[in-house]
């Protein structure tokens, strides 16, 4: 999926879990950061363009380890020992992001190196797609505004 689609699904557990969280700045840019991350494996998204992450998309294929729960756990294991407040929303973030793509028609290897490919039928920048941009941009708006009524 697109970088919108991930962000605006990100932004939907952001307001969902933000009001039970007490460390809200810590929470709210990890799980954005986080629900794009997984594709710094792609030169071809907006956050693989970047020149930073070029050796990671020699070194690895696109959909590969780095859209796994495999490194999810661990990346979020090493939080929870190390800084326990970057573990959770690390955890959500990543994970709502490998979950969404896993209904892509490239899908994902969720236990890499093991296992099969999960995958849908959702393209990528498709219309199905953008309807889900949109279904959640309007929830995020709602939930939103909710929090000022």
């Amino acid at each position: 999926m697109l970088m919108k689609t991930h962000l605006a699904i990100g932004v939907f557990l952001l307001a969902l879990f933000l009001p039970h969280v007490n460390y809200e700045f810590i929470f709210l840019p990890v799980i954005l950061i986080a629900s794009i991350l997984p594709d710094i494996d792609s030169a071809f998204s907006t956050v693989g363009k970047n020149r930073i992450f070029r050796f990671l998309q020699w070194v690895t294929k696109h959909r590969g380890v780095i859209h796994s729960f495999t490194l999810c756990l661990i990346i979020s294991v090493i939080f929870a020992i190390i800084y326990p407040p970057l573990a959770f929303p690390f955890f959500l973030g990543y994970g709502i992001h490998l979950f969404v793509d896993s209904f892509t028609v490239d899908g994902i290897r969720p236990f890499w190196p093991w296992g099969a490919t999960v995958n849908g039928k959702v393209r990528t920048g498709g219309s199905i797609e953008y309807l889900i941009f949109v279904i959640f941009c309007v929830i995020d708006v709602a939930m939103i505004i909710n929090w000022f009524l």
